[in-house]
């Protein structure tokens, strides 16, 4: 495992208000992971101050809470800074597949079907499309590829109940669609892949002038590790924070409702600080970025 030093900070977060008319239970993850990629240094999770809570680990390991939403408004705020690489995506990783019979336990759930990703009916068009390309990243990058330039990338068109044969008929999507397509097709060439949410600044990147938001994209299990691909923009990018991995979005979505409730207010943030000069008790701020610029910015 290529460990990197984590020089760079980001300051990401979310303010999210529901309203309902009765107790409606609700599953949240929107809490960075810490892991070797990305270290929260400061963070703060609030609710409403009538909003109870616990916190647990799902089945894929993201950090989850549980809380029951009330009649009226219901105000869930996070935020905070991770250290993150100042790297781009799959810096010295490996890029050789690992045969189905050296997969761990735990990875062979993906490479299987599932809800959105129905690799089951891409078989041969996986086939035809990418079999000849070399077992590995060189069919990942193939796939990537085919899927930014086949798939137009369509502002509000997500839907929750669409599969990847679906996308790909329709030839649209958002993010998460561009996640599923790849997620799909890499498994029907028995490449473990799995779905994944998380933040995405503008580091090394010219600031695209939209509403900031939580970003869809993937990992690719090549020799022994996990590779991130991203088929949306397809060039590697720097400082993702990851919140959640799962089979796909069914695992990844930051709100999981189990009755009726309305989104009300939703807004995300995602840009690199000077972590000695930003707190999380401080007002969002986006004067204070140093991201959104074509070079990286150090401090």
């Amino acid at each position: 495992m290529n460990l990197l030093p984590l020089e760079l900070t980001v300051r990401v977060g979310c303010h999210i208000v529901y309203k309902t008319l009765q107790p409606t239970p609700i599953l949240l993850v929107i809490r960075p992971r810490s892991d070797h990629q990305q270290m929260v240094r400061q963070e703060k999770l609030t609710f409403s101050s009538n909003l109870n809570s616990c916190d647990f680990e799902d089945a894929h390991g993201n950090l989850t809470h549980r809380t029951t939403l009330v009649p009226g408004q219901n105000v869930i705020h996070h935020d905070a800074l991770v250290a993150v690489s100042s790297q781009p995506d799959n810096q010295g990783q490996p890029t050789y597949a690992t045969s189905i019979n050296e997969l761990p336990p735990l990875v062979l759930r993906y490479i299987l079907p599932s809800r959105y990703c129905d690799s089951d009916k891409l078989l041969n068009f996986a086939t035809q499309q990418f079999g000849r390309f070399t077992i590995g990243i060189d069919q990942v990058y193939a796939i990537c590829n085919w899927v930014h330039g086949n798939i137009e990338y369509r502002t509000g068109s997500g839907r929750p109940d669409i599969s990847t044969s679906e996308v790909i008929a329709r030839g649209y999507g958002v993010c998460r669609d561009f996640a599923h397509v790849v997620i799909t097709l890499c498994r029907a060439l028995n490449l473990p892949a799995r779905y994944v949410t998380g933040h995405l600044p503008d580091i090394g990147f010219m600031n695209p002038l939209t509403p900031m938001d939580f970003h869809a994209y993937l990992e690719v299990y090549l020799g022994g590790q996990w590779c991130t691909f991203d088929a949306r923009f397809n060039v590697p990018r720097i400082g993702r924070v990851k919140i959640a991995h799962g089979l796909d979005a069914v695992d990844g979505a930051f709100g999981t409702i189990f009755g009726p409730a309305q989104l009300d207010y939703f807004e995300a943030w995602a840009y690199q600080v000077d972590p000695g000069a930003v707190s999380i008790d401080d007002p969002i701020d986006l004067s204070k970025r140093l991201d959104g610029v074509e070079y990286v910015r150090t401090s």
